[in-house]
Formats: structure tokens, sequence, C-alpha cells
């Protein structure tokens, strides 16, 4: 599915009201990003509108984005979802498209691929949502989707991760499933 955000834009008003709950967030949570100042990441996203529309999707579905890292190779900061439990405007979702599409009776309105794809952010892989855990524990009641490998997509699984027992777990389901606590977690590079 094609990304939905391009071409998406805030009214001056919801672009100020995200500017300062996101820095509210930064400047809150410095355990998150230690070595990088609030300055620098404002800069990069005045210059992307496109961005800023997908933080706002991120945060008006409940994920809660704050910055988690820098990469160098891109120099982009990355966002990623921070809300202690999976976002609660992106549960009871299956995993994709496709599995939406074979699901015959009590579909759920949407998929966690398709709506990322449609806010334009990705879904967390493994390790990604590893390194989120070691930022900060996320997921202890609820559960997120994660980006899954073909051959296990193309078996009808998918994967979705929690944190239980001082442990991040990484489990199995079918694609098509979903459930009350179960969302997905987003990530972007700004």
């Amino acid at each position: 599915m094609a990304n939905k955000a391009a071409g998406q834009t805030l009214s001056t008003e919801q672009r100020d009201e995200l500017l300062t709950t996101l820095q509210d967030r930064f400047e809150t949570n410095i355990h998150r990003h230690q070595d990088l100042l609030w300055a620098d990441v404002q800069t990069k996203l005045e210059n992307m509108p496109e961005k800023l529309w997908s933080l706002h999707e991120m945060e008006r579905t409940g994920g809660e984005p704050d910055v988690i890292g820098f990469d160098k190779v891109q120099d982009a900061y990355i966002f990623c979802d921070c809300s202690p439990e999976s976002p609660a405007g992106r549960r009871s979702v299956c995993y994709d498209q496709e599995a939406l599409e074979k699901r015959k009776k009590n579909k759920p309105e949407n998929s966690a691929m398709a709506m990322a794809a449609e806010m334009g952010i990705e879904v967390v892989d493994e390790q990604q949502y590893r390194m989120l855990q070691q930022i900060e524990h996320v997921d202890k009641k609820t559960s997120s989707w994660i980006q899954t490998p073909p051959d296990i997509r193309k078996l009808g699984g998918a994967l979705f991760c929690d944190y239980r027992y001082e442990t991040v777990f990484v489990y199995h389901n079918g694609a098509d499933s979903y459930y009350a606590a179960r969302g997905f977690r987003g990530r972007l590079l700004v």
C-alpha cells in the first residue's frame, strides 16, 4: 500500500500544538535521548511537514512518539511510539491486508501494516522493539505486532512481542487474528 502521508499537512494550530507536545515529552524523558538537543530536532521537523503529519497521526492514535536515537548513516532522528502500552488507537487490528481479506467472519476494521502505511510510518521489527525495551519497558499488559519475516508470513503467521517477567517475548499467531490488547508500534526517521 502506498504511503498516504505524502502531501498531508497540518494547520498552523495543529503544528504548534504538536511541536509543544513533542518538546515537552522530549524534555521530560531525557533518558531516551541523552546526547540530543531539542533545537536540532525541531529544526529538522519544521523543514519536513509530511513528517509532522505522520507524528501527529502517531500522537492522535495514542503512540506518544518521542526521539529514541539518531541514525548517523541516514542523518535522521529516530522517533518511536513510547506509550506504556500498545497504542490504544491502533489495537484490534490483524497483521496485514492479505490477512484482513482472508478473514471471513468478524473482520477487524483495519490491519497494522495498512494503518502504518496510511500514517507514513513503519511497524517496528524485532531488533527495533528490543532496542526500545532497553530504553524503557513497554507492553507490560498489552502486545504489539512487529514486522514479520516473509518466510513466516507466507505460511500464514505473523509475529508480536510483549514484555513480561523482565523479558521480551516474541510470539507467533495467525496473521488474521486480532485482540483488544494487541496493536502495533511504529517508528519514523526525521
